[in-house]
């Protein structure tokens, strides 16, 4: 960052150019600071049970700096409840100073769509609360400084903790009704994306597409609701039948690419996949998260020689993530192709491409259906 560098990607080192900010990670700097935000990641653990770790960690830093009449607001996505039940009273501990009283509070939930070049921070409504109608319209005052779209005052820290979990929540569930029915039409050799065309043509139908579902979002947020709710006693149904279709969907895509090379190719060992793709989403270099992973690790269970191939991911970053790199060279004789995000890069790729890197009775997996009508002379397949 401090050689003009956004590790996201998300930023060209042109916006880097004549700002002011300073980045840091000493104490001694940010105790020269009045207005603390807090945006740490906000993972679950290998048994989706939320991993605190990094926003208590965070709360320490805050602890060890906050002054009398200084403002800490949290934006990493959490239960309702966890900014006051779990963070502040680390802050309060190690400062010995009293929320609302000696500082103010608040949590306003972080609105980022990575790779969205349209809906930045600036041009996204800011939902913002505080500890007390004092530091509710403070927070606000801040916000509105680079919040073009303006701010949504919520009527407490939970309510905006909520707010922000149920977003996510509520597209995980309606990407896991997608998926399950693109296993129903599968079944019935039905083109899910031409179903859901033909329904998109009703005004008020929610155009949702299958896919599978990481990152550091959607896929994890509504473990923190469900654990949340299972803490006060109420095991939750429809969400966590969502998140297990979800979690499911990279096994599903893994078999039926495994079926289609029993049948070709008779000993598997022997088969070549490439898979296209690695980030959890198009056109982003984030790969927390990415379900690509479990793709691949359920086809190396079957001992494929898997070749991956991505324009954006890092291929030491999935290596220490993940245990797997990119492929220096592209091969030609694939049994199957997995294209798993629609980078735009794959966008224009015709029929003449894929000919020239596979067999003649290779599968072009295509989960999101991008090449729909566009593969002739290869076997086709999409979610």
């Amino acid at each position: 960052m401090k050689n003009g560098i956004d590790p996201s990607n998300e930023l060209e080192k042109e916006a880097f150019e004549n700002s002011d900010i300073v980045f840091t990670d000493s104490l001694d700097v940010l105790r020269e600071a009045k207005f603390f935000i807090v945006a740490v990641p906000t993972p679950v653990d290998e048994h989706n049970v939320p991993d605190l770790t990094p926003v208590k960690k965070a709360s320490e830093t805050i602890g060890k700096v906050i002054k009398k009449g200084d403002y800490v607001v949290f934006e990493s996505t959490v239960y309702p409840g966890c900014t006051e039940e779990d963070c502040l009273p680390i802050i309060e501990k190690l400062s010995g100073l009293k929320n609302i009283s000696d500082f103010k509070s608040g949590y306003s939930p972080e609105r980022i769509n990575p790779g969205d070049k349209t809906h930045t921070l600036a041009k996204i409504i800011k939902v913002v609360s505080g500890c007390d109608a004092e530091s509710l319209n403070e927070i606000a005052n801040v916000y509105k400084l680079v919040v073009e779209a303006g701010v949504h005052k919520a009527s407490s820290i939970k309510v905006a903790e909520a707010a922000k979990i149920i977003e996510n929540t509520q597209r995980d569930l309606n990407i896991a009704l997608m998926n399950e029915l693109s296993i129903i039409f599968d079944m019935m050799n039905i083109n899910t994306y031409e179903v859901l065309e033909a329904a998109g043509t009703k005004w008020n139908f929610l155009k949702f597409q299958p896919g599978l579902v990481g990152g550091h979002c959607i896929g994890v947020d509504p473990y923190y609701l469900t654990y949340k709710a299972q803490r006060l006693g109420y095991n939750s149904q429809v969400i966590l039948a969502g998140r297990n279709i979800n979690d499911d969907m990279a096994n599903r895509v893994a078999q039926k690419v495994v079926m289609h090379l029993i049948k070709t190719v008779g000993n598997v060992k022997t088969a070549k996949v490439l898979v296209k793709g690695a980030t959890f989403k198009e056109n982003v270099s984030d790969i927390r998260n990415s379900k690509v992973s479990d793709v691949i690790k359920a086809l190396k269970k079957y001992y494929l020689n898997v070749d991956v191939e991505d324009p954006y991911a890092d291929s030491d970053e999935l290596n220490h993530e993940y245990g797997f790199g990119l492929s220096e060279k592209i091969s030609n004789d694939y049994d199957a192709i997995i294209v798993t995000v629609p980078h735009k890069e794959y966008k224009d790729l015709d029929e003449k491409y894929f000919a020239s890197i596979t067999k003649e009775d290779a599968l072009i997996a295509d989960l999101k259906g991008i090449y729909r009508d566009k593969i002739k002379k290869r076997n086709y397949w999409s979610l």
